[in-house]
């Protein structure tokens, strides 16, 4: 058990940067030269939707990025915009322009064309099936932190 433990968390961090690699090589491909994989991945994640940078810092998880700064050059390049929120002047909210929302249909059609591809070598039960021991794994991670109830303060717990 200790060495499948250990080996999931190399294979983690190891899979995150492969998949930044990937990434890297579609904006190569699409010859985008004004943002970097984790740029275009932050992108990805606001989507539609208007956040703080404390949201997004709290909905993805950017390996060894600095939100901040990243949020400001893709403001700098023209794929966000932002504005202060009404109610709290010291808050700032960022949304996807124009020409984030076309990078961001372009990444989309690089997952599309991801999971076309996937399907041959993994079935959607064994990605459910894997998603949901990550998900475990990371709920045990936060527990460890003190975020969360301990598996054994549940009353069931055996």
């Amino acid at each position: 058990m200790k060495q499948a433990y250990l080996t999931t968390i190399v294979l983690l961090e190891r899979m995150h940067r492969q998949f930044l690699e990937v990434l890297k090589a579609e904006l190569d491909r699409l010859e985008i030269r004004d943002i970097n994989n984790v740029q275009a991945l932050i992108l990805y994640n606001i989507g539609q939707d208007e956040l703080t940078v404390g949201e997004l810092t709290l909905r993805g998880y950017y390996l060894g990025s600095n939100v901040s700064y990243n949020v400001k050059k893709l403001t700098e390049h023209g794929f966000l915009k932002h504005e202060r929120s009404p109610h709290d002047r010291r808050s700032v909210r960022v949304s996807l322009t124009e020409k984030a929302l076309e990078l961001r249909q372009q990444i989309d059609a690089m997952f599309e064309r991801q999971l076309s591809e996937v399907t041959s070598e993994i079935e959607e039960t064994e990605l459910n099936g894997a998603v949901g021991s990550l998900r475990k794994l990371e709920r045990f991670w936060l527990q460890q932190l003190g975020f969360g109830p301990r598996v054994a303060d549940f009353p069931f717990a055996a």
